[in-house]
C-alpha cells in the first residue's frame, strides 16, 4: 500500500512564503485563498524571544472529520490517504469547514481577481467548478497521479511532487510514502523528534513537524509524537497554530 505524507522541518523554515506562492500559482487559487499557509509565531518575553514559522494546510488525516459530516459524499478519501473533494457533488454547506480542526477549507462564493478584472493569466486558469463549494490543499494530486503513471516517485522526482515542496528554498518540506520503510519521510521521522497537530483528536494527520534530532542512544523510529519535553515553540505550534488560522 501507499500512504502519502508531508514533513515540515521547523528548524529550517524561514517564513519566506515561497511555498504559499508556489501553491497559488500551481492551483490558481483566488485572492485570500491560501491552501498552503505559513504562520509566523513568536514565543517568550524580551530578551528571550523565539520565533517559529509553521506551514499549515489540509492534513490529509487518516480519520478526517470533514468526511464524516459531508451530507452528499463530496468529501472522499483515496486508498493512498489523500482526502479529496468532488466539486460536482459539493453543495457548499460548509459542514466540512466547521468540522476541520485545522481550519484548512475555503469557500469562495463568487469569482474574485487580484486587480478587480481578471488578468490574462487568471482568465485562462479560472475554474467555475470551484465557486460556492469547499476547496483545500490536494497534495497536488494531479502531479502525483501523472508522475506515478509515468514511473516517477513522488518526493524524489519533482514532476511528481507537490509544488510547495519543490519550491521550498530551505528544503524544509519533504513528501513521500509512509508505507515505504526506505522513503525519505520515514528516514526524517526516524532521525528527528516530531509532532502532529491535534493528534489527540484521533484524526491521524498525514502532516508531520520536525523540531529536534533524536537523542543519541535512541533506537531508530523511537521518536514519539508530541513529546512532553518539546521546546516551547514546537509544543505551542502544535496547540496554537490551527486556532490562529481562523483569522483570515
Amino acid at each position: 500500500m501507499t500512504r502519502w505524507a508531508m514533513v515540515a522541518d521547523l528548524r529550517r523554515c524561514v517564513g519566506c512564503q515561497t511555498c504559499t506562492a508556489a501553491c497559488k500559482h500551481a492551483n490558481a487559487t483566488p485572492p485570500g485563498v491560501q491552501w498552503r499557509r505559513v504562520l509566523d509565531m513568536e514565543f517568550g518575553e524580551y530578551p528571550d524571544v523565539q520565533r517559529a514559522f509553521v506551514p499549515v494546510g489540509c492534513q490529509h488525516c487518516d480519520e478526517p472529520p470533514c468526511l464524516a459530516v459531508c451530507p452528499t459524499g463530496a468529501t472522499g478519501q483515496r486508498a493512498d490517504g489523500i482526502v479529496t473533494i468532488d466539486y460536482d457533488r459539493c453543495i457548499g454547506c460548509a459542514y466540512c469547514a466547521v468540522a476541520c480542526p485545522y481550519q484548512a477549507r475555503y469557500k469562495t462564493e463568487r469569482a474574485t481577481f487580484a486587480y478587480g478584472r481578471a488578468s490574462e493569466h487568471e482568465a485562462k486558469r479560472h475554474d467555475e467548478a470551484r465557486l460556492a463549494v469547499a476547496t483545500k490543499c490536494t497534495f497536488c494530486v494531479e502531479r502525483i497521479d501523472a508522475g506515478t503513471a509515468a514511473g516517477l516517485v513522488p518526493g524524489v522526482n519533482p514532476e511528481a511532487t507537490p509544488a510547495c515542496v519543490n519550491a521550498c528554498i530551505a528544503e524544509a518540506l519533504a513528501f513521500g510514502d509512509l508505507d515505504d520503510p526506505h522513503s525519505n519521510v520515514n528516514r526524517l521521522l526516524a532521525e528527528n523528534q516530531h509532532f502532529r497537530m491535534h493528534e489527540e483528536l484521533g484524526t491521524g494527520p498525514g502532516f508531520f513537524y520536525l523540531w529536534d534530532r533524536v537523542a543519541q542512544g535512541t533506537q531508530p523510529g523511537a521518536a514519539q509524537d508530541q513529546p512532553a519535553a518539546a521546546p516551547q515553540p514546537a509544543a505551542a505550534a502544535a496547540e496554537v497554530a490551527p486556532r490562529a488560522e481562523r483569522v483570515r
